[in-house]
């Protein structure tokens, strides 16, 4: 069974920092991509950050240069490490990944930045 847990969450003030976990567990994790998405009150889901097997990665514009998303395998965890946050990055950020044709998402952790 394909679990996900997120943890790190949090409030910070605006520039600060927070970094984002996801613990995975029922796939053989080092063969998967992971993704990071977030979910802001009234607005639908987006894609942040990716990253495939291999370590290449993608990130969705408004967060390149501030956000970094890694790898562990030998920990099974992907990570989101966020710097110089904004407001507008508050948000429930989820952990994803696609195992046989399904998305499989973590329960999401709320990150809020204030002005």
């Amino acid at each position: 069974q394909v679990q996900l847990v997120e943890s790190g969450g949090g409030l910070v003030q605006a520039g600060g920092s927070l970094r984002l976990s996801c613990l995975a567990s029922g796939i053989i994790f080092s063969t998967y991509t992971m993704t990071w998405y977030r979910q802001a009150p009234g607005k639908q889901r987006g894609l942040v950050a990716s990253i495939i097997a291999g370590g290449s990665t993608y990130y969705e514009d408004s967060v390149k240069g501030r956000f970094t998303i890694s790898r562990d395998n030998a920990k099974n965890t992907v990570y989101l490490q966020m710097d110089s946050l904004k407001p507008e990055d508050t948000a429930v950020y989820y952990c994803n990944t696609k195992h046989v044709r399904r998305d499989y998402w973590g329960q999401g952790t709320q990150v809020t930045v204030s002005s």
